[in-house]
């Protein structure tokens, strides 16, 4: 349900997009909507649309009553003022595009797939629109066991190929985070809550790396890196804090803000030797103590019955 309502509301917000300052009455935008979803298009439904739109993406659907036009004033910057609306503006707009378009660009569209994406996204955010406390098992990677937790969803949030819901649990007394792909089972119940006055989740992560909450205080991190690696870096950043530092023309160094967590230590290990941490002291000793144990453990020769195994493994028939 909630799924078929935001592909209509992006629907909505793609057409006046387009249509730009001169608008569309209602009767233009009704003989859009049958042609798109072969149904008439009544004023009721489109002013609940209207406010739903509003509610949900912070954008307004003006009308100019001397015209009978209905616009987005500043459409163009729709795409790019608010992160959040514009992510899910081309999120669905691009699943709409691959969904039409299935067969005849069949073999020639790759979309990374995002395990959990699917099956809890559509009814955490249900849930979220009408302030519902959610109940789930839940396995964690740690264990072999699952946990029942009553959650209040405050948010939901993406990261490296997987989805996660934030919210607070009554059972831990505080905001959680939960991957989704390792809930088990979810029931949306009846029993709603009260969101906290301005909950942000980008505030909430502003100091984090990833979607771990950390209780490590944040610190200033710098690094270096050159060439091709510092271009690439400056088109997508490590964190939201980013800046550069300095720039002599060979090399480039970076800085960002956050709190030094597994998951930044992991990232920054993962970039070298392309990048070169300098600061803070503890951060770069952390890194090359990984790097020497990691040629360590290269450096170490393969026992006869390794190398029989490698070549089992790596065995390839020949034409």
């Amino acid at each position: 349900m909630v799924t078929e309502l935001l592909q209509k509301y992006i629907w909505l917000i793609q057409t006046f997009v387009r249509a730009g300052s001169r608008g569309l009455t209602l009767k233009e935008l009704g003989a859009r909507w049958e042609n798109r979803f072969g149904a008439p298009y009544p004023r009721r439904s489109f002013n609940n649309h209207r406010e739903a739109v509003e509610e949900i993406f912070n954008i307004r659907i003006e009308c100019d009553r001397s015209s009978k036009k209905y616009f987005i004033r500043y459409s163009d910057d729709v795409k790019d003022e608010d992160a959040a609306s514009a992510w899910l503006v081309n999120t669905f707009t691009v699943n709409n595009i691959l969904s039409l378009g299935k067969e005849r660009l069949s073999g020639r569209v790759s979309v990374e797939d995002i395990p959990s994406g699917h099956r809890h996204l559509a009814p955490v955010m249900d849930a979220m629109l009408d302030n519902r406390e959610v109940r789930i098992l839940y396995r964690k990677y740690s264990g072999s066991g699952t946990s029942a937790y009553t959650l209040r969803p405050y948010a939901v949030k993406e990261d490296a190929r997987r989805w996660y819901l934030v919210g607070y649990c009554t059972e831990r007394e505080g905001i959680r985070v939960y991957g989704m792909d390792r809930i088990m089972e979810m029931e949306v119940t009846e029993r709603h809550f009260h969101m906290p006055s301005g909950f942000d989740v980008d505030a909430l992560f502003a100091t984090s790396f990833g979607v771990f909450l950390s209780d490590k205080a944040p610190e200033t991190v710098t690094f270096r890196a050159a060439g091709d690696e510092a271009k690439y870096i400056m088109d997508l950043p490590l964190h939201p804090s980013q800046r550069i530092v300095s720039d002599d023309g060979g090399s480039t160094v970076f800085s960002i803000f956050a709190s030094p967590n597994e998951s930044l230590v992991m990232e920054l290990f993962r970039l070298s030797p392309r990048i070169e941490v300098l600061s803070p002291a503890h951060l770069r000793q952390e890194i090359a103590a990984r790097a020497m144990a990691t040629a360590g453990m290269y450096g170490r020769e393969q026992t006869p019955r390794q190398e029989e195994q490698y070549e089992s493994n790596n065995q390839t028939d020949c034409i």
